[in-house]
């Protein structure tokens, strides 16, 4: 498929907008499965360094 000019491309023939927002949308997916593991992870080293020097008090 060929487009005339960039604003074409853009446009993908009137449905531009429901063709890059399904784009965004997957990409913040996707970017949201590799960033809450290690959010996550993070938050369970800090509790568990926590919890290990409460117990040593």
């Amino acid at each position: 498929m060929f487009f005339e000019s960039i604003g074409d491309f853009f446009a993908m023939g009137g449905h531009g907008f429901y063709v890059w927002l399904s784009y965004g949308l997957s990409f913040v997916l996707i970017a949201a499965n590799f960033i809450m593991p290690v959010l996550k992870r993070k938050q369970l080293r800090r509790d568990m360094a926590r919890l290990s020097r409460r117990e040593q008090n």
